[in-house]
């Protein structure tokens, strides 16, 4: 954890300086007030938004694995991101605001329930299955927005909205994302209870637990994450897939134990890919989106192979 959180601090002192503005130490020394503006304007709101938005999401994902008992399962995976874009899109047409985080967030988390009951109802033997579901779940509603989008002109929207970019981000244009602070200490306090729920509801039950109220807790604790992150900053796929899954990988399954870690994990994750992004075709940058999905289906696919080879 501790060489995790120092390579953190280090790659994030170095972001700072990376970019096309013209922001160096010499030139904060120097009191260079263009430099500072951009500092604090740019800079420093795209650092904080990169580690809310990958710890956020990341522990998102790992409370999805534990609920589902499936660590195929992720906001990525469930449908939870399309409903988020599908609220995004009757916020925008029916309400005339499309930064209603509350329609946003209920359709989110409605989608992210049906998932949840419907895994939980059909128990499928082989996890692999899970995501598939989830993929074609999420189809579907996105199908449904896209179809919204059109009829109300709004596709425009929906695809801007929807692609991952930092690179946008000012000094009032984040903070929503400090959300993912108290969800985080939430989850973290209430890890054992969403440990139990996700062994069961008789398990659950037997414990003295009300299954039924942690497990909504737990769905609006990823919903809330999810379309937050989503309407902040886009959607940044796998990252609540292959974080928990690297991470349970090399520490176990101790939800309580692995939150901080994953927390540090997703959001070096997502700076690495930032960075990527902001020299490999520099001056210029690339979407962060595409970056993750190389990255996240590679690991993906990974993961499915060893899967199958332990069933084996």
């Amino acid at each position: 954890m501790k060489k995790l959180l120092t390579a953190l601090i280090l790659v994030s002192v170095a972001s700072l300086f990376v970019g096309v503005g013209q922001v160096s130490v010499t030139s904060l020394f120097d009191a260079d007030a263009m430099a500072w503006q951009l500092f604090f304007t740019s800079r420093v709101p795209r650092l904080i938004a990169i580690l809310l938005a990958g710890a956020g999401l990341s522990i998102a994902g790992l409370i999805m694995q534990q609920l589902s008992q499936n660590r195929f399962a992720a906001p990525s995976t469930s449908g939870t991101i399309e409903c988020a874009m599908f609220g995004y899109v009757l916020s925008l047409v029916f309400f005339g605001d499309g930064n209603n985080l509350w329609v946003i967030f209920a359709t989110s988390m409605a989608g992210t329930w049906v998932f949840v009951q419907l895994i939980n109802r059909i128990q499928f033997k082989n996890a692999i299955l899970v995501p598939l579901i989830g993929i074609i779940f999420g189809n579907v509603i996105s199908s449904a927005a896209t179809f919204l989008a059109y009829k109300y002109d709004a596709v425009q929207n929906l695809m801007g909205w929807g692609e991952a970019n930092f690179s946008n981000l000012l000094k009032g244009d984040y903070e929503l994302l400090y959300i993912a602070l108290p969800i985080a200490l939430f989850s973290y306090l209430y890890a054992a209870r969403i440990s139990a729920v996700g062994m069961g509801k008789d398990f659950a039950v037997n414990l003295g637990l009300n299954y039924q109220q942690v497990l909504i807790i737990g769905v609006s604790l990823v919903s809330m994450t999810s379309a937050t992150v989503v309407m902040i900053v886009g959607q940044l796929p796998f990252l609540g897939l292959i974080v928990p899954n690297l991470v349970s990988s090399f520490c176990g399954d101790n939800l309580r134990r692995n939150i901080p870690i994953t927390a540090v994990c997703g959001a070096l994750l997502v700076l690495l890919c930032d960075l990527i992004g902001r020299v490999i075709i520099y001056p210029y940058e690339m979407p962060i989106s595409m970056i993750i999905s190389i990255f996240g289906g590679v690991t993906f696919v990974m993961l499915i192979l060893r899967g199958q080879r332990h069933a084996g």
